[in-house]
């Protein structure tokens, strides 16, 4: 699978996630992480072009496979019964998942765009 997920820069592409880690991350404090796409570059979110979901997986240090810190699901398109991009309601691709952790690792989100595929996004998460 590892071919099928694409990468680039997100300050230049609009479809990779951005992970973003709240200040004061530690060993004792609950961690707040945001991940969404489209930061620097909005996506269109509409009908034909849209993000489906996204995930966050986080990878402890010292550790051999990497667990789910859970997953976001954006259903509204814009579609209605009268058609294509004709309803009012859009969502924005962009989640907060909290977890704990006693180990520095690696977050890894991954998210859908049902015309361009996979993406993914890395960022590491020191503790203090």
């Amino acid at each position: 699978m590892k071919e099928l997920f694409q990468n680039a820069d997100w300050k230049k592409e609009k479809h990779t996630p951005v992970i973003e880690v709240a200040a004061g991350a530690g060993k004792k404090r609950l961690i707040e992480v945001a991940v969404s796409v489209g930061k620097e570059i909005p996506h269109p979110n509409t009908t034909a072009h849209h993000i489906c979901w996204i995930e966050l997986y986080f990878l402890a240090e010292g550790e051999k496979n990497p667990c789910q810190v859970g997953r976001a699901e954006f259903n509204a398109h814009g579609a209605s019964v009268q058609g294509p991009d004709t309803s009012t309601v859009y969502t924005k691709p962009e989640a907060v998942f909290y977890f704990n952790t006693e180990k520095p690792g690696k977050l890894m989100a991954a998210s859908f765009c049902n015309i361009h595929g996979l993406w993914e996004g890395e960022a590491d998460l020191g503790l203090v």
